[in-house]
């Protein structure tokens, strides 16, 4: 039989261990009821500054992300218009080689030359081939002869009396204009009919 002042190793070993737990949360409690008052004094409760600092830190995040997604949207349509407008200074150039042919092939046709003559087919070649290239490019051109006269895509350079035609229509287009996808590259020359006088 065993006594029972005895103990068991195990058991004792046992108590050892939970004796610094129990030292340890006494002196936790202590701590706690130290500071308690000393934290209530102060008026600052530290669980709602930490709040504080997270929901700022949180805005913070949330605008930064915010900002850079504006940022991506902005370089890409960036990008896009590049591709899509880079062309312009280059067809602003070509503009007037383009109307040099144009106005060679009318000048031919006023003199009369005959429609197989190799120097009138290879205007017209050279211009049906600018224009081919500038259709694919996105370049439309503008010629409103006989249209309501629009200020965003044509320049009036003279009103002239007109009985025959509606007031403010395009009686003659002196240059034609020129669009690159929606942006307009060159507006069209023209006159314009007015309402004759007294009328």
């Amino acid at each position: 039989m065993t006594n029972s002042n005895e103990t068991s190793p195990e058991s004792s070993e046992d108590q050892a261990e939970i004796e610094p737990i129990e030292t340890q949360d006494a002196e936790d409690s202590a701590l706690q009821e130290q500071l308690e008052p000393l934290i209530y004094e102060s008026g600052i409760d530290p669980l709602l500054e930490l709040q504080a600092e997270a929901d700022k830190a949180r805005d913070q995040a949330l605008r930064a992300e915010a900002e850079m997604q504006n940022l991506r949207k902005r370089a890409e349509r960036d990008v896009q218009n590049a591709h899509k407008f880079g062309v312009e200074r280059l067809v602003q150039n070509l503009l007037p080689v383009l109307d040099s042919l144009e106005k060679a092939i009318e000048t031919s046709l006023q003199a009369q030359t005959p429609e197989d003559d190799p120097q009138l087919e290879g205007l017209k070649l050279c211009f049906k081939l600018f224009t081919d290239v500038f259709e694919k490019e996105g370049v439309q051109m503008l010629d409103p002869l006989g249209q309501a006269f629009d200020p965003n895509v044509h320049e009036a350079l003279s009103m002239i009396e007109n009985p025959d035609m509606e007031p403010n229509s395009v009686m003659a287009v002196i240059q034609k204009g020129y669009r690159l996808h929606e942006r307009l590259v060159r507006p069209a020359m023209v006159i314009v009919s007015k309402p004759p006088a007294g009328a």
